[in-house]
């Protein structure tokens, strides 16, 4: 009986072997941090003279800086993109008048601290391959950033060249469907072992490739817990992006963006900006989805998302999408992204529901555990008023309703500062909620554009987001006399 260790060596051999015996494959492996441990395999396993035109590591931080130029930190995107660009460029000026209508050449590349002598908490790295898709062809390229979960400096260098050797093999055989190239990155791995937390496809190859989709996909399936990208859809390492700034989180559905959520953010953000150790500093504002908002209807509509992820854009937000439904692990997560402070914004309604037990049931501690992990970094909560469409009553966390036995714990975070009230509302906004502007969407009540940011109206009107089927009137003039 072969042990499965066995059977994951075998994969990553035979993947290798692959490339290696597939004659139009020809470039250079350049790696910098943790060993050659992706070129290891292409050596290893046989016929590498066939595939392998170059390899080598610039170890050395001042070497580095002569082949590929300085800079501000050498485990980025920016080292990675310029180890691709010039090592792709050369073998396009030293081989294509040789080799060029047979081979198709690629760079590969990575840079990546592992955990060192002394011990490394934060063991990442960068890795991609530029690469042509057919002899003669434009330039492909894909990009991820992984973190290796392994204790051992031996594991997580085994682990790093594994996905770099799918890495590699996915971008030559599965570059046409791309989603299949991002579930088959962890063959001979699991997520024990290493997370996949941002991927950008792009050039010939991918230029239909929605890479926020991709970003969905790597949550989707598990590779990371989170994923990002900016309002024009370029995607983003989250810890990159959010590294030494305050950070301003906002959850919502977002089926659309309307002027309440909008508004919300925007009295958070003022109150937030107050606080002597965010005064000054630039606030990483992000809207947020979970997964299971995503599940809601059962699988996840892919349609709707880009439609979500759409609207808001033409707000210019960043959007982050996790599998943290609990916010304490939502918390957790941002913690580790930065040292600045973390604040959640949230109306007086999902307050009290953050106070319901039943979310807590598997925690040892229950709901005191939660809240001592969610507020353990001093977190703050931000409360936006929420008006009773029935009753007319406006609820805030001053006169939120709880179950008895809880009030003592809300009052313990309301009187030393976790939980804040929202008093710089817009009173407009109040009774604005998606649901309706939904139904009014639905049923052509022209009113649902003056409740959403303009924008927004026009994003849902042009590509005919969220059911919208109306019929705009055709501008008309008098005849003339």
């Amino acid at each position: 009986m072969i042990e499965s260790s066995a059977i994951e060596t075998m994969e990553t051999r035979q993947k290798a072997l692959s490339v290696n015996l597939d004659n139009r494959r020809y470039g250079t492996f350049a790696e910098i941090g943790a060993g050659q441990e992706v070129v290891r395999w292409f050596f290893r396993v046989g016929a590498g003279a066939g595939t392998i035109a170059k390899s080598m590591s610039a170890y050395d931080m001042q070497v580095s800086d002569a082949i590929y130029g300085r800079a501000a930190r050498y485990v980025c995107r920016e080292r990675l993109q310029s180890m691709l660009d010039q090592e792709h460029a050369l073998n396009l000026e030293r081989l294509t008048e040789a080799r060029g209508e047979t081979s198709t050449f690629f760079a590969f590349a990575d840079t990546v601290a592992a955990r060192g002598y002394k011990g490394n908490s934060d063991c990442h790295g960068w890795m991609g391959i530029k690469f042509q898709a057919h002899p003669r062809d434009e330039d492909s390229q894909i990009i991820i950033h992984v973190k290796m979960l392994d204790t051992e400096t031996a594991l997580q260098q085994e682990a790093l060249g594994i996905v770099g050797v799918n890495l590699i093999y996915g971008a030559f055989n599965f570059n046409h469907e791309p989603e299949l190239l991002v579930d088959s990155l962890l063959d001979g791995l699991s997520t024990s072992r290493i997370e996949i937390d941002m991927i950008e496809f792009s050039g010939i190859a991918f230029r239909r490739v929605d890479n926020r989709l991709m970003s969905l996909k790597l949550v989707e399936l598990g590779l990371s817990g989170a994923a990002m990208f900016a309002a024009n859809g370029t995607v983003l390492q989250p810890s990159e992006f959010l590294y030494r700034k305050p950070i301003l989180v906002e959850r919502g559905s977002f089926r659309p963006v309307c002027n309440v959520n909008v508004d919300m953010l925007r009295c958070a953000h003022e109150k937030f900006s107050e606080l002597p150790d965010v005064k000054g500093k630039e606030v990483a504002q992000v809207m947020e989805i979970t997964m299971r908002n995503l599940k809601a209807q059962g699988e996840i509509d892919r349609r709707d998302f880009l439609a979500r992820a759409d609207v808001m854009a033409a707000c210019g937000m960043n959007v982050l999408i996790s599998d943290y439904f609990e916010y304490f692990r939502l918390g957790a997560y941002l913690s580790q992204c930065t040292k600045e402070k973390i604040a959640l914004t949230m109306g007086a309604a999902s307050l009290k529901e953050l106070f319901n037990e039943k979310y807590y049931t598997e925690l040892p501690g229950g709901i005191l555990e939660s809240f001592g992990r969610l507020f353990k970094n001093d977190l703050k909560i931000f409360c936006y008023p929420y008006l009773d469409p029935q009753t007319g009553e406006l609820a805030t966390c001053d006169n939120l309703e709880l179950k008895p036995e809880l009030q003592p714990l809300y009052s313990y975070l309301l009187g030393r500062g976790g939980i804040n009230n929202l008093d710089n509302y817009d009173e407009n906004c109040l009774g604005i909620f998606s649901r309706e502007v939904l139904r009014k969407i639905g049923d052509c009540d022209p009113s649902w554009e003056q409740m959403v940011p303009a924008p927004v109206a026009q994003v849902i009107k042009d590509r005919k987001f969220f059911d919208y089927q109306c019929i705009e009137p055709e501008s008309c003039t008098l005849p003339s006399k």
